[in-house]
């Protein structure tokens, strides 16, 4: 119910229509049936002072020729008296009682009619001590009487005679204006209820007309984000609406035609690097027959012209590497690279590639530590994509491990396995975990390339980790090193949640001694995964499952 309250402009708009509507008609419709009643109230009112008064003065002239003397034949005219005033008149209410009293002489006995209510329980303390006194009072008061319970308006006026003062009451059931009244109130509620029906749905059809063309607006634009550039909005009339929807046609075709120009570009140029490269293989053979013949007989030359052609051997691998890596990129932009998956031993693997990057270790005095399971770890990959990751990233880590130790930890679990490499050398910068896989990029352009990489190597290898469907992932800090992490999934075609090692290694910390900004360090892969101390997760955002070493036994070899 939230997300559909956040996500639905026209719900909060009928929304809020109905809960201000119903508050505002709530209320004129409690002001009018108040108001109502007042009246109704008012209108009783005064009718019963009318009857009162005319009851008063026929009483007076029926009660005056008689004192107290005569006081049976009072009695018989009390009764004769209260009867004509309850049913005699033609215009009286049904249901009315009428009472006459002499409080102050008790030896005249009070009459009623109809015969025989008893009144007394109707008439407080306080409305017969007026009367009484000589006042004309009323009060509105709920008993029984003649048939039954209601609500009565009592009125009591003295009538005075030769003998002294007699009380007059009449009591006047209000049924007949309750029931006018209910009506009202049924009328107002029915009237209101209707008019908050009728404006939520104004409402509703107002804001559907208005939600409609942003809808359509937000469905093209995602079919024009999902790649379909020929969708288009229907442009209806001349309004604003209309006049929205012209403008983002007209920025869709905006788009498509630069996204096209771009598409093209971009395919021109792959296809000049891929057709270069591969018209570059034919000079490029024959200058390297050449520079080998020269190579071979360089110690029959000159020392100076000797080491010409040894710079001349050192310059064609690396350019014939270049050109390597320039035809495997383009395979990737073209979409034509191909996964050979099988299963396959990742501990001989890991062996592999540090003993072939052994004698440039010991060149540059970095001691290669390995960490692998006593037990095969097998998973459905392609070994030559694989060792050509680890080759690009044990061979960086030499390059930039300041002669300090580099460690190469290779973990499994039931979903994945992992490959860390560990250098403690200089570092990234923050940021810089973002730029290590462009193609091209070096953290330092003055630095000399000590294994003659061409720059496109952790390039390459982000695209061969993305053809397994795993993740490649950097984490580094300024004086502590840099840590790469090469997750895979255990069967092809799995999808991962999680990495059997931390991307953050464990002796990593954040001190005086480190000069980082505060904030967090991002690792770069497929996804992101925050550099920060706790679970290890991918770039998915999973919580990992293990932590570095869990149920893995290790040997540790040291080249």
């Amino acid at each position: 119910m939230h997300r559909t309250w956040r996500r639905s402009l026209q719900l909060r708009v009928v929304s809020i229509t109905l809960v201000a509507s119903s508050l505002l008609v709530g209320g004129f419709a409690v002001l009018v049936a108040e108001r109502i009643t007042n009246i109704l109230l008012d209108n009783a009112t005064a009718d019963v002072k009318e009857r009162l008064e005319n009851g008063r003065n026929y009483a007076e002239d029926q009660i005056s020729v008689y004192t107290v003397s005569y006081a049976s034949k009072l009695g018989t005219t009390f009764e004769n008296t209260a009867r004509y005033l309850a049913g005699n008149d033609p215009e009286q209410v049904a249901g009315v009682v009428v009472a006459l009293q002499a409080e102050r002489y008790p030896s005249i006995p009070a009459a009623t009619s109809p015969v025989g209510v008893d009144v007394r329980p109707m008439i407080s303390k306080e409305l017969r001590e007026r009367v009484v006194g000589g006042e004309v009072a009323h009060q509105i008061q709920t008993g029984y009487l003649d048939g039954g319970t209601a609500t009565y308006l009592v009125y009591g006026s003295p009538v005075p005679t030769k003998f002294g003062q007699v009380e007059l009451y009449y009591f006047v059931p209000l049924t007949r204006w309750d029931k006018i009244a209910s009506e009202a109130r049924s009328t107002v509620v029915a009237t209101g209820i209707t008019l908050v029906l009728l404006l939520g749905f104004l409402s509703a059809l107002v804001t559907r007309l208005v939600v409609n063309p942003v809808r359509v607006a937000s469905r093209t634009a995602q079919r024009l984000s999902a790649g379909l550039l020929d969708q288009r909005m229907v442009v209806n009339g001349e309004d604003d609406l209309a006049l929205l929807a012209a403008s983002f046609n007209q920025m869709a075709t905006n788009l498509q035609r630069q996204i096209v120009r771009l598409e093209e570009m971009s395919r021109l140029q792959r296809r000049f690097t891929s057709d270069v490269s591969h018209e570059l293989r034919t000079p490029l053979t024959t200058v390297r027959m050449a520079a080998d013949l020269i190579f071979a007989e360089r110690d029959e030359f000159d020392p100076a012209v000797a080491r010409s052609a040894e710079l001349l051997q050192a310059e064609l691998d690396r350019f014939e590497g270049l050109l390597t890596d320039l035809l495997e990129i383009s395979r990737f932009d073209a979409g034509f690279a191909m996964l050979d998956a099988e299963p396959t031993d990742l501990v001989p693997v890991v062996h592999r590639v540090v003993e072939r990057l052994d004698g440039l270790a010991a060149r540059l005095g970095v001691p290669l530590r390995m960490t692998t399971p006593d037990l095969p770890v097998i998973a459905e990959v392609d070994p030559r994509r694989v060792e050509r990751i680890l080759r690009n990233l044990v061979g960086n880590a030499v390059e930039h491990g300041e002669g300090r130790p580099v460690e190469v930890v290779l973990g499994v679990d039931e979903q994945a396995v992992a490959i860390t490499v560990r250098d403690h050398g200089v570092g990234l910068k923050p940021g810089e975990e973002k730029l290590v896989f462009n193609r091209f990029w070096r953290a330092d352009p003055s630095r000399a390339r000590q294994t003659g990489g061409t720059g496109l190597g952790l390039s390459i290898s982000l695209e061969d980790a993305r053809l397994h469907g795993g993740w490649l992932e950097a984490w580094g800090a300024p004086g502590q090193g840099a840590q790469f992490r090469l997750t895979l999934p255990v069967r092809a075609g799995d999808r991962l949640t999680s990495a059997p090692l931390r991307l953050v290694p464990a002796d990593a910390a954040i001190g005086p001694m480190v000069p980082v900004p505060s904030g967090p360090r991002l690792a770069i892969g497929p996804g992101t995964t925050p550099a920060s101390e706790g679970p290890a997760t991918g770039p998915d955002g999973f919580e990992d499952d293990a932590v570095p070493g869990a149920g893995v036994t290790r040997t540790e070899v040291t080249t």
